[in-house]
């Protein structure tokens, strides 16, 4: 099976470090040094190029920006693979390189196949590519909630399917509570605001206005209230067009344009321009007649009628109670209406809502305890093996009477909190079930359990964690692990069983281990040397592959603190040609 291995990468300008390559081998490498070395700035350069935090602390002394590139070989169906071309990255004959620089004033920039991108990304490929266990690791693993997450990542889909199933319900039930919860806590409000438009709607329905009504009756209005001094004009403009019946002699428009138009008749047939306006004073006659005889018919027509003009100004006075209420206008009143009664709809289904959200509330509770019994049984199930192995990796780590238990337990719920029955009790529940997780350790028979943060010494601490994190690490989907000084607090033989175990591991992974324990080191299958070497004006730091014997020199060194002891020789040649044979 092909997988992606962590090839080289180029550190330039980082702490102590100027400009080194580290090379690294597809099974076992490991990262050696003396104290300051810059064997941590190995981590460091792996974490920027994982998406870690850019501290601009790290960028060496006088130097602009600090810089660090990764090859990664990967296959081409890898997941990492598929969303780095997504972000338009290209692979570089196989392989995925990655660039990570980080500047003195603290901006950070990403590139990925050639392409800039956002850091981000980077944290997104690690999951699929890198697993760090470090010192810090080592102490988030002492928190039940990593240890329910290591448990849960054992177990792999005997605790992820019902895992999923499980958070769905429970997702499904946070939203109908919260539906729930808002139509309850707001019922009051809710019922006033039905109430108020209840009685707007009844108020408007009372008055049964129509669309236009106000602007109708404001004219009629206006009409009526002046009704004498409108028929007086029109009485007047009569007269004054068609004449005045009662006064024979008087003259009127009509009488003297028909004496103009006959004046220009007697003569219009000598003169074409002359019988233009001829016409056109013919045109005048009869549209004085056509108005004069609509001023007749408008006097005649006008309603002074005052009892109807008190009908108007009562109805337009109804109409105005709406609209200081409703809307500047009927029209604006009869929309206020329409959107009011369907808000009203749904504020009186709250009711039949509240009950249909509380019969879901129940059943979705009924269903997530189920399956968080479920999910608790399936952690059982895996804590029980999980636990074994590591029982078992502890006996290979010269802690033969050692047991190691995963105590599962579920918090009963507060008083105020959110709980659901599970084996006959109120339990608090979570995205992630009801389960708390708990790794315990009896260092020696009799020992009573107890968690591992509290009963185990500095060095079974050590050894514990690493057991933990090589058997999670052989359950890991990732291809390529990097542990930093785990082996802290180990030595003796218990050191040699540690670098045996890692040297496992890397039958099936890559792996990288920084270590000061040369019985680690020994059984690597490539030792990077990180040295640091004085110019006289900077500190610079290199990274040499050891072949031969500059590595029994630096085992020599680890192991004696004097590179050229010759008992110290010897036993680091014992340490090789032991570690070639296992």
């Amino acid at each position: 099976m092909v997988r992606s291995v962590l090839e080289e990468m180029r550190i330039r300008s980082l702490g102590v470090i100027d400009d080194a390559v580290v090379e690294l081998s597809p099974g076992f490498t490991a990262v050696t040094g003396e104290t300051g070395a810059g064997k941590t700035m190995v981590v460091t350069s792996l974490g920027l190029l994982l998406g870690g935090r850019a501290d601009p602390a790290l960028v060496r002394i006088g130097a602009k920006s600090a810089v660090v590139e990764g090859r990664i070989a990967v296959p081409a169906d890898a997941p990492a693979v598929v969303r780095a071309e997504e972000a338009g990255a290209e692979l570089d004959d196989g392989a995925l390189l990655i660039s990570r620089t980080v500047s003195a004033e603290g901006r950070s920039r990403a590139h990925l196949g050639g392409r800039s991108v956002p850091v981000g990304l980077l944290g997104e490929l690690a999951d699929d590519l890198v697993a760090v266990h470090g010192q810090t690791d080592q102490q988030g693993l002492l928190k039940p909630a990593r240890q329910r997450q290591a448990l849960d990542r054992y177990a792999g889909d005997a605790v992820s399917v019902p895992l999923e199933k499980y958070a769905a319900a429970y997702r499904r039930l946070r939203g109908v509570a919260a539906e729930l919860d808002e139509l309850t806590t707001r019922a009051r409000e809710r019922a006033q605001e039905a109430d108020l438009l209840r009685f707007g709607l009844d108020e408007i329905a009372a008055v049964e206005p129509r669309a236009g009504e106000d602007v109708e009756l404001a004219a009629e209005a206006e009409r009526l209230g002046h009704a004498e001094a409108l028929a007086s004009a029109a009485a007047a403009g009569h007269a004054a067009l068609a004449g005045n019946p009662e006064d024979p002699e008087g003259v009127d428009a009509g009488l003297l344009v028909g004496g103009a138009q006959r004046a220009l008749d007697a003569v219009r047939s000598h003169d074409p321009a002359l019988a233009a306006l001829a016409e056109r004073l013919g045109e005048i006659g009869i549209l004085l007649a056509d108005v004069a005889g609509e001023l007749a018919g408008y006097a005649d027509d006008l309603d002074a009628d005052p009892l109807r003009l008190a009908a108007v100004e009562e109805r337009r006075a109804a109409l105005t109670q709406l609209t200081r209420k409703y809307g500047a206008s009927v029209d604006a009143v009869l929309a206020w209406s329409e959107e009011s009664a369907a808000r009203l709809t749904e504020l009186d289904g709250d009711d039949d809502r509240i009950g249909e959200l509380t019969a879901e509330r129940d059943a979705l509770s009924s269903e997530l305890a189920g399956l968080a019994q479920a999910l608790t049984d399936a952690r059982t199930e895996a804590a029980e093996r999980f636990a074994a192995a590591v029982t078992q990796e502890l006996a290979s780590l010269a802690m033969p009477h050692a047991r190691v238990t995963i105590a599962i337990r579920q918090t009963e719920v507060a008083e105020d909190a959110d709980g659901i029955e599970v084996g006959g009790r109120p339990v608090a529940y979570t995205a992630t079930g009801v389960d708390e997780v708990e790794l315990l350790l009896a260092p020696h028979p009799g020992a009573p359990p107890r968690p591992i943060a509290k009963g185990a010494s500095g060095g079974e601490l050590s050894r514990v964690m690493l057991a933990v994190e090589v058997v999670f690490a052989g359950s890991d989907p990732v291809p390529t692990y990097l542990f930093d000084e785990v082996d802290a607090g180990v030595g003796g033989k218990a050191a040699v069983e540690v670098g045996r175990r890692l040297a496992k591991l890397a039958r099936s992974a890559q792996v990288v281990v920084v270590t000061h324990l040369p019985q680690v080191a020994a059984f690597a299958d490539r030792q990077l040397l990180v040295e640091k070497t004085n110019d006289g004006s900077v500190t610079r730091s290199g990274v040499q592959a050891l072949e031969g014997e500059d590595r029994v020199r630096e085992l020599s060194r680890m192991l004696a603190g004097q590179e050229d002891s010759e008992t110290a020789r010897a036993h680091a040649e014992e340490l090789l040609a032991a570690a070639r044979a296992d």
